[in-house]
């Protein structure tokens, strides 16, 4: 029987040297399945890249899932590209691709690589698809994200933040922002940070082991649902920022593992394609048509959803050729080093590509070692990411706050040892989700001493993260004090809220918030030191600390006690004869905190301290923290 495939193509000879040379950065407008009218009618173009095989068959519903009649073409230019038109076939249609291989004789069906849409999981066809979502909110440019102003991020695994618990589901895409744009507005956050929403097989993955780069998952809704969720986040100025996972991908029969008999996707060396912790696939950032795929997938998310932002998941895994692998297991680098050299090629690349065409737009590293550059430009031999999570302030942290308060005089340098190197890079402080899964207990739980301890202990943990220079990232639920480890097959426990220490908590972040983005001295230099000053950083006999942080036309104090006393008569030096009153205080009773507070008006004295020509007095309470900003008023 003739094919009923029509001769036709959307590439270009530009497009084939861009894709073969690793630069094309939209390939998702040329490969995959596209619903077009051509001179054959109404129908669907397809294209696959699939360099080892010879055959390539669309098959779906509309053939009875034989495609014997639809079999696409190989190109002639020799890019492993398989295309055709095919007639009647409209946007919602089911289809994978049959791939009979030079390598072996097997016949494999794959989903589309490219597709936009696929089947609700464990189903796993592509879907033809073409986007009608009218954005409402036009501005092409939602967030300046620029450093010098406060980000505040709010992260959220969209099936777990709330469930329908009458119909025991996660809440759809449009369901969620009925409810989520109105809690991060009240909440005071500037962003939210969704754990990754590509479409992945395995749900308890969290979505970090993905197979559709360019879809977002369907167990939420359509592409053009989550368009809406991002249109009525971006409405409220609330930037949106995805997780996106170019480091490894999961090795199920219908996706990219062993696409046409070939590596074409992993790198066939196992010990550069296969990652041990995980028991995935490591792409091929030495093959081009790869870095051209993932490259595409990110500015895929920057362009056709208007995302504000990628945090960039498992860097570190990417930049070591020795990650997570014994020394045999492992060949040096032609300079006989561990660096992974086109993975590093592959970022910067990223980068650069990624802000030139998005100027607006934060790159967001989670890369837990001491890489150099992370945050440097790569025309200064960095990396070329914007900010990157601040592993080491965060493992620091809650190991102190675990500890007992009388022990806390012996670890008082766990406290203030991020400031050595706080300015190194440009740094996102991070309570994640990570922090609270696999046995390692929610933030309360970590928290040391009794019920009234432990919240007051999570409420100065809070305020060391706004106070201290850098951006801030906090993980759904811990902003009112989830009792429970994260689990994604729940909802969060937002029943706690009826009771008074977590509801206030939950008070005490939403002010932290509003605090961080209108004190211009707590964001305006987070990224220089002419940002911070420290007045004591030893006091570890009272397990206190306190500094300067410095705006560009503001300054405030702040004052950390870490243990259970209550410090009486406890005197700081000054950078002025300012007075000074408190603008927050952590262990104020609204937020379930003793009330111990200082006076309405702190008076400055001639009394030099800290060498400082002047000097206030406190009293400090327990577990708790104080924001001081001057203020010309006298009256006590």
């Amino acid at each position: 029987m003739a094919s009923l495939v029509k001769d036709f193509s959307l590439l270009s000879t530009f497009d084939i040297d861009l894709f073969k040379s690793g630069k094309h950065y939209r390939l998702y407008e040329k490969l995959g399945s596209h619903p077009l009218q051509t001179e054959y009618g109404s129908g669907a173009y397809f294209a696959v890249y699939a360099p080892a095989a010879k055959e390539v068959q669309v098959i779906g519903d509309f053939n009875n899932w034989s495609g014997d009649r639809h079999g696409l073409k190989v190109r002639w230019d020799d890019s492993g590209i398989w295309e055709g038109f095919i007639p009647d076939i409209y946007p919602g249609e089911l289809y994978k691709y049959r791939i009979y291989s030079h390598q072996d004789d097997l016949i494999r069906e794959k989903a589309d690589p490219y597709a936009r849409r696929y089947e609700m999981p464990p189903k796993s066809a592509s879907i033809v698809w073409k986007d009608s979502y009218d954005w409402q909110f036009n501005n092409t440019v939602v967030k300046e994200n620029a450093l010098d102003q406060a980000i505040s991020i709010y992260e959220v695994h969209i099936g777990s933040w709330k469930k329908n618990v009458q119909e025991n589901r996660s809440l759809h895409y449009r369901e969620i922002a009925d409810q989520l744009v109105d809690y991060l507005v009240n909440m005071n956050f500037t962003h939210v940070e969704f754990l990754p929403l590509m479409e992945h097989p395995y749900y308890p993955s969290w979505g970090y082991l993905c197979t559709g780069y360019f879809a977002p998952t369907s167990r939420y809704g359509n592409p053009d649902d989550l368009r809406y969720l991002i249109d009525r986040l971006h409405q409220a100025n609330i930037g949106v920022i995805l997780d996106w996972v170019p480091a490894h991908f999961p090795n199920d029969e219908h996706a990219l593992a062993d696409f046409d008999g070939s590596c074409v996707y992993e790198h066939p060396d196992k010990s550069k394609g296969f990652h041990p912790d995980w028991n995935s696939l490591i792409f091929n950032y030495e093959r081009p048509e790869v870095r051209s795929f993932l490259l595409s997938s990110a500015h895929f998310w920057l362009s056709e959803y208007k995302i504000d932002g990628l945090r960039v998941d498992a860097v570190a895994s990417m930049l070591y050729l020795d990650y997570s692998r014994e020394e045999e297991q492992w060949t040096p680098n032609k300079y006989g080093n561990n660096e992974y050299l086109a993975a590093i090629d592959f970022l910067k690349e990223l980068n650069v590509s990624c802000y030139k065409e998005h100027p607006h737009i934060l790159m967001i590293a989670e890369e837990s070692t001491a890489f150099y550059g992370v945050t440097t430009p790569v025309h200064h031999k960095g990396l070329g990411f914007g900010l990157k999570w601040m592993m080491g302030w965060m493992n620091d942290a809650l190991e102190y706050f675990q500890r007992d308060p009388i022990h806390r005089t012996y670890h008082h340098n766990d406290i203030s040892r991020s400031l050595t190197y706080a300015f190194s890079e440009n740094y996102v402080l991070p309570l994640s989700h990570d922090e609270v899964v696999h046995g390692k207990k929610s933030l309360l739980d970590k928290m040391s001493g009794d019920e009234w301890q432990k919240f007051a202990n999570l409420r100065l943990l809070y305020l060391c993260m706004y106070t201290h220079p850098g951006q801030k990232l906090l993980f759904m639920g811990g902003e009112f004090g989830q009792s429970q480890e994260w689990n994604v097959d729940y909802s969060l426990d937002w029943d706690l809220l009826q009771y008074q220490p977590h509801k206030g908590l939950q008070k005490y972040v939403a002010d932290l918030n509003r605090i961080y983005c209108a004190e211009e001295s707590l964001y305006a230099k987070n990224y220089s030191t002419d940002g911070f000053e420290w007045i004591e950083w030893n006091d570890a006999k009272n397990c206190v600390t306190s500094f300067i942080r410095k705006g560009n036309e503001s300054h405030l104090l702040i004052v950390l006690n870490f243990s259970t006393n209550v410090h009486q008569d406890y005197r700081i030096g000054i950078p002025d004869k300012d007075n000074y009153q408190s603008i927050i205080s952590s262990d104020d009773q609204q937020y379930y905190g003793s009330g111990i507070k200082p006076e309405n008006i702190i008076l400055s004295d001639n009394i030099p301290l800290h060498n400082r020509a002047n000097s206030v007095v406190l009293t400090l309470p327990p577990l708790g923290g104080l924001v001081l900003k001057p203020t010309s008023d006298t009256d006590a």
